[in-house]
């Protein structure tokens, strides 16, 4: 029979380790997920990690970018920008590392889902940095300028850097829960550049009020400002309150008569589950993308068609130019 104090010494030892592999697996492994998504890896596109010299922020900020299969043998096409947003605890890489972007991208481009777009993932975290505790404060406050960093200084690195479709019809941003309520919030505010909004298991009410409330705010944009706008929302059933905060933005979108899609999908937050957590987000991030990616198309056939028609237009009108008077009416 082991003894009283050989015991308290075991438990003791034992309860270390697991705090210890606790505290591993949350602040140094970044809390990954326990069963992967399990994805095509062979791709042919590539994530990389870029910097720039933030103002805003006052110190040198990072973003992910994947560019399209044909970017380099294009010189002269121009595309539209995808912009997504990590939630709490997260950082340019996740989407990713954890919910394997160029596997996703892949696929909806082999399914014709999506035309060929640049994807930015920025580094989000406010000054406090990255935390389990906390979701990064996604505007202009006492943490930091992160609604300037990513609705200004951001799209003008991209802009100067990238042969890019300048239009906002061209330009998306969503997120995964908090990034999700970070997209809508700078989102909205820069409606000369952003028509497309989407949020995964997002909320849209901010404990540091209304200014930083999609919710409430978005009630204040003039009507013909809204009718640009489309968002795509989602929640996963086991997360009631994100289910609930998703619904009641739903219905104020539809009230405002915004066009928008909600869909409501098995899961939500978590660490391991075939529908919970990056499983949840890698599977949906496919269904915003192909939100997104109609609309691009649609936009994109529409330039097509207007550039067909002016030279018809010209020749037209040339057609119909009255005669240079002869020589007897001179």
């Amino acid at each position: 029979m082991m003894k009283p104090k050989r015991l308290l010494l075991t438990g003791a030892i034992s309860l270390t380790l697991v705090a210890g592999a606790g505290y591993w697996y949350v602040f140094i492994a970044d809390a990954p997920q326990l069963d992967p998504p399990q994805v095509e890896k062979n791709t042919g596109l590539t994530f990389q990690v870029k910097t720039f010299t933030s103002q805003a922020m006052g110190k040198v900020r990072r973003y992910g970018v994947v560019l399209p299969h044909d970017y380099d043998k294009q010189p002269n096409q121009r595309y539209p920008v995808i912009i997504l947003l990590h939630g709490g605890h997260g950082n340019e890489r996740d989407f990713q590392d954890k919910a394997q972007l160029t596997s996703v991208l892949h696929d909806l481009y082999q399914r014709g889902k999506l035309p060929p777009v640049i994807v930015i993932t920025p580094d989000g975290n406010d000054n406090r940095g990255s935390s389990p505790f906390w979701d990064s404060d996604y505007y202009d406050g006492p943490n930091g300028n992160i609604g300037t960093l990513i609705g200004t200084e951001l799209i003008q690195v991209v802009k100067s850097h990238y042969r890019t479709l300048n239009q906002p019809q061209f330009w998306a941003m969503g997120g995964i829960s908090s990034g999700g309520w970070g997209a809508l919030n700078i989102g909205l505010r820069h409606l000369d550049q952003f028509h497309l909004l989407f949020s995964h298991t997002g909320y849209f009410t901010d404990n540091s009020g209304a200014a930083n409330s999609p919710q409430s705010f978005i009630q204040q944009i003039p009507a013909s400002q809204r009718k640009s706008l489309s968002i795509y929302l989602d929640a996963g059933e086991d997360d009631h309150r994100y289910v609930k905060a998703t619904r009641q933005f739903h219905q104020t979108l539809q009230r405002l008569r915004i066009s928008n899609e909600f869909h409501l999908f098995p899961g939500g937050h978590g660490i391991v589950g075939k529908n919970v957590g990056w499983n949840y987000w890698h599977q949906h991030l496919a269904n915003s993308l192909t939100f997104v990616g109609q609309r691009f198309k649609f936009s994109l056939q529409q330039i097509q068609r207007q550039t067909i028609e002016k030279p018809q237009e010209s020749r037209h009108d040339r057609a119909n130019l009255p005669s240079p008077p002869s020589k007897e009416h001179r």
